[in-house]
């Protein structure tokens, strides 16, 4: 794989990721609606971070594994390969019906406190720092540099959920109505899960 193909097959795969409705568009959509657009974009920009800070710590600590030791490659290799099939026949066979807009919460005091808010909910979520750790080695072309590549693709999923939160801040009402649809809902987790399912069985197929 070149390093253009790794960026091409990376960014389409973190589109659909990115569109996937999840815990962060909840956030920043029921912000949006409830307290307005500067509040939902400072929350967007603390998951953004919170996105970038689980990106360095994975790209640091795999970098240094897998320039180093063929074993940490080989255990990372298949634990990643069996979350992401895990995931992917999850999301297939048990699609969610609906996407949930209207969990109850206490409005932090201050506008910055929202950015805080957003910061929290990646870095106090484990699992996007294992979804970063069995995603983002799948797209290593042949002899680059580890860690600073990792985070340089850590860095397209987080411009990519950027211009996300945008639009869904632009257009809060349309896009919550076609996000509550249960049809639009089990599509795009089929979708999903099949795009975790094909890169669990390539990175499982995959030779150092």
């Amino acid at each position: 794989m070149t390093i253009v193909q790794a960026l091409t097959a990376f960014t389409l795969a973190a589109t659909l990721l990115t569109l996937t409705p999840g815990l962060d568009t909840a956030l920043v959509l029921r912000t949006a609606a409830v307290e307005g657009p500067r509040r939902a974009a400072l929350a967007g920009l603390g998951i953004v971070l919170g996105c970038l800070a689980w990106g360095a710590a994975a790209a640091v600590g795999l970098g240094a594994l897998l320039a180093a030791s063929t074993i940490a490659f080989t255990v990372l290799k298949w634990t990643g390969a069996a979350y992401l099939v895990w995931m992917g026949i999850g999301l297939i066979l048990k699609p969610r019906n609906a996407f949930d807009l209207e969990a109850p919460s206490a409005a932090p005091a201050s506008s910055l406190a929202w950015m805080r808010r957003g910061l929290l909910t990646n870095l106090l979520n484990p699992k996007v720092g294992v979804f970063y750790v069995s995603f983002l080695p799948q797209f290593l072309p042949t002899g680059v540099s580890p860690g600073p590549f990792m985070f340089g693709l850590a860095a397209i999923h987080a411009v990519l959920g950027i211009a996300w939160f945008a639009a869904l801040i632009a257009a809060t009402q349309p896009l919550a109505r076609v996000l509550k649809r249960a049809a639009v809902v089990r599509w795009l987790d089929r979708l999903t899960g099949g795009v975790f399912l094909a890169f669990g069985v390539r990175l499982a197929l995959e030779r150092r």
